[in-house]
């Protein structure tokens, strides 16, 4: 029995290497005219294909399994021959996928999938916005069982990805049409394996560093059972781990505990020799990367390179190349030099934006100083202009001055009647304007003349008078300011009554 399944594996192992010493290039030409196709869904596979089928010993409507590879941008179309073997029918040119190496976790992070995925009819969308479209499925069970969140994740035409795996029009065409006879001829699911890189022990090595590592190990037994059985593992999931080809009594729970799980006898003989094989290989490989480091490109880095791609097409149109030509493998020193590199030029950057916002600082600082200076000299200005206006006289206070148009009469108070017997000494007369006094006019000229006559025959009265019409000239007393000059100020003097004529 075990040399059967040795021979088994060795017959399978020279198979393979038939298939893929083929180049690319044959698996890659898609010998379609859109502009010649009047029907999308019913577009049939050319004469080329179905000769290429014929010489595989493949039939046009057996199973199909579609195999992605990230790093190499390369999408691989299998199809089960008449021994129920699948074999490559077509490698095609991924033309964009977004984001890096990695799987999927949540909505938005713009990583295109990577895992097991079943692919029904009815995830095929021949209206798609995109061409023609297949929804992978994300999130599947095991991605479910992991808290990851995305949508309408698909394989599409355009060549415009966020998320998803776009290929050119021409060649969604044909793998839809592979898909369509493939359902047509019984098959239930399609099965999308979408791997990181070919599982080989140099690529193992090559990425050992990088932090999804481990999960790229529990995809390799899944890469693994098929490239033993060239047939497409039957896939479970337990303890938010995917398990490949297991038998088990019990069901799998996803989130649950894995229940008791056995390999069937010929696939683990044949795995125990195959693994052996690859820890050879991945301790070659091991010193062969001994000290160095694989750096993942990103998409921009990745978009870079095809560039010129995009020339006289649309916008939309995005290719993003392969991560193979523009990563790149570098040994620890190189790391630590590019390391510095970046260090010091983003310490000058940190210098000059320090310097350009002490900058903008001192700008700020010259211009408040500047407004400070300006009102000061203005201030200076104007104490100047003051003082030399007080040097010449100018600028003092104002003395309010009587309105050079009103003329004040002073008016004496008239006592009345009953106050006969008081003092010959009169209150000074209170001032009135010109409009009071001039109805007395002719009574104060009248009663001017009889004074002057008294103050004539009694020279003591008149001196007496003139002494107290005279301002106290006293030092340090307030100058009372000047009568208006334009005003007429005429002293009445008190009646005398007619009774006290007999005074002199």
């Amino acid at each position: 029995m075990r040399l059967t399944v040795l021979a088994a594996v060795s017959l399978l192992a020279v198979v393979t290497a038939g298939c893929t010493n083929e180049t690319l290039d044959s698996f890659d030409k898609v010998d379609v005219d859109i502009s010649k196709v009047s029907s999308k869904t019913g577009y049939q596979l050319s004469p080329a294909v179905l000769t290429k089928f014929s010489k595989m010993n493949i039939d046009r409507s057996s199973p199909i399994m579609l195999r992605i590879l990230k790093e190499e941008g390369r999408l691989e179309v299998w199809k089960a021959d008449r021994s129920n073997r699948f074999q490559m029918v077509r490698n095609y040119k991924i033309c964009a996928w977004s984001g890096k190496l990695g799987p999927k976790t949540k909505e938005g992070d713009r990583q295109a999938p990577e895992g097991f995925y079943p692919l029904s009819r009815g995830q095929m969308n021949p209206n798609s916005s995109y061409y023609l479209a297949i929804n992978t499925g994300f999130p599947n069970t095991y991605d479910r069982a992991n808290k990851a969140s995305g949508t309408n994740l698909m394989i599409h035409g355009a060549c415009s990805s966020s998320g998803c795996y776009s290929m050119t029009d021409e060649q969604m065409l044909e793998i839809f049409a592979f898909a369509r006879d493939a359902f047509d001829g019984g098959q239930k699911a399609v099965q999308l394996q979408a791997f990181p890189f070919r599982m080989t022990a140099e690529n193992m090595a090559r990425h050992r560093d990088n932090p999804n590592i481990e999960f790229w190990k529990m995809l390799k037994v899944g890469w693994d059972h098929f490239e033993i059985t060239k047939r497409p593992p039957e896939v479970n999931v337990c303890e938010g781990k995917y398990v490949f080809n297991q038998q088990a009594d019990k069901p799998f729970s996803p989130a649950g505990a894995c229940p008791a799980m056995t390999t069937p006898s010929s696939l683990d003989v044949a795995l125990s020799s195959y693994n052996k094989t690859y820890a050879t290989a991945y301790a070659k490989a091991m010193s062969k990367y001994q000290g160095t480091v694989w750096i993942e490109p990103s998409e921009a880095q990745r978009k870079a390179i095809v560039a010129d791609q995009r020339k006289g097409r649309e916008l939309a149109y995005a290719p993003t190349g392969n991560s193979l030509d523009a990563g790149k493998l570098m040994t620890q020193q190189e790391i630590e030099a590019q390391k510095r590199k970046a260090e010091e030029a983003e310490k000058r950057k940190l210098e000059a934006e320090e310097r350009a916002k002490q900058a903008v600082e001192q700008a700020r600082l010259d211009a408040e100083q500047k407004k400070v200076k300006e009102v000061e000299d203005l201030a200076a200005d104007v104490a100047a202009e003051k003082a030399q206006k007080q040097a010449h006289g100018a600028g003092a206070l104002p003395v309010p001055e009587e309105n050079p148009g009103v003329t004040v009469v002073e008016k004496p108070e008239k006592k009345p009647f009953w106050k006969l017997w008081a003092a010959k000494e009169e209150l000074p007369a209170k001032a009135e304007p010109v409009a009071e006094a001039s109805q007395q006019a002719g009574e104060a000229k009248a009663d001017a003349g009889q004074q002057a006559q008294k103050e004539a025959r009694n020279p003591a009265t008149a001196a007496s008078a003139e002494k107290a019409k005279k301002p106290v000239d006293a030092a340090g007393t307030q100058p009372v300011p000047e009568e208006n000059p334009a005003v007429e100020v005429v002293e009445q003097a008190p009646k005398k009554p007619f009774w006290k004529f007999w005074q002199k």
